[in-house]
């Protein structure tokens, strides 16, 4: 790393409105037309963490925190979320994931493993995709893998893309995190800490860019079968929630087949007593698998 990204990459006192977690560090890393806040903790091997919609960086603070005992844990907040600042509120395709290996060029980070949760499973893939050199291991929470057929089946998983799809901004989606979404609602507070940057109102924004990526973009190459023409080298889990209906393992298996057609080496497990926000549902489950998968994964 060169000593301009060392500047760019200088960690940085959290500001009054960021949300404190005891053993994170802050680093805003600066790159063309992008200020990416990066919350970081731990030594070791680095362990990228990507987290959803309309989450942020805070999304692992129990999770980050558990890993950090073992891997150098990085939790960007990507486009459009958290703290992250980008001088355009425009997004592309793949405009998340060049995001990404910008900032992790920036902090010298040339192979990590990786974990997404949600939307964050969209830039995963794309960088599993597109450059399986830097991904050591990968496990994706929530969301099926990219080359799953979609069917009349799973509608009752995508009831929420209309209204966020269309969302207006200054309006409340507070509601996504209640059943169900989650087991039991998370408490207010919580729900605040996830929802407090859309106050800003390019951050309210990104949710409509998001979605129309997702839906103008990514449904139709998921539904034209674009992915299952490609394939996955790194060893991946796919984990989801028991009460996360109709996605739970048992139906992502069935609607998969045979997942060696697609990926080298692929495994789906459930997360029992969690629906689609399993971060908060069970963390510590979650923690659990994920160390396991890594430890295995080598």
């Amino acid at each position: 790393m060169d000593a301009a990204s060392r500047r760019s990459a200088a960690a940085t006192p959290p500001g009054p409105d960021l949300p404190s977690v005891p053993g994170f560090e802050h680093r805003f890393v600066e790159n063309p037309g992008l200020t990416t806040h990066v919350a970081m903790t731990g030594t070791g091997e680095p362990v990228v963490l990507l987290h959803g919609l309309p989450q942020h960086w805070w999304q692992w603070r129990v999770i980050g925190k558990a890993l950090g005992e073992r891997y150098r844990v990085l939790c960007p907040d990507l486009r459009g979320f958290g703290w992250t600042r980008a001088e355009s509120r425009g997004m592309g395709r793949l405009t998340q994931m060049d995001d990404l290996l910008a900032v992790l060029d920036a902090l010298g980070v040339d192979r990590f493993r990786l974990v997404a949760h949600d939307m964050g499973a969209l830039t995963a893939a794309h960088l599993a995709y597109a450059a399986p050199e830097r991904v050591r291991a990968m496990a994706v929470l929530s969301v099926p893998p990219p080359f799953m057929p979609i069917s009349m089946a799973m509608l009752p998983a995508m009831r929420h893309i209309p209204p966020l799809l269309f969302h207006r901004r200054g309006r409340s989606i507070a509601h996504v995190f209640d059943p169900p979404y989650v087991v039991r609602p998370l408490d207010p507070q919580t729900v605040e800490t996830y929802l407090a940057p859309m106050r800003r109102p390019e951050i309210d924004a990104a949710i409509n860019e998001v979605y129309r990526w997702l839906v103008f973009s990514e449904m139709p190459r998921m539904a034209g079968g674009s992915y299952r023409r490609r394939r996955l080298t790194m060893p991946i889990l796919y984990a989801f929630g028991a009460e996360d209906r109709p996605l739970t393992a048992d139906f992502v298996r069935r609607q998969c087949g045979d997942t060696s057609r697609f990926a080298d080496h692929l495994e789906i497990a459930e997360v029992p007593g969690a629906a689609h926000f399993m971060t908060d549902d069970d963390p510590g489950a979650v923690q659990d698998l994920l160390r396991d998968f890594f430890a295995r994964a080598g």
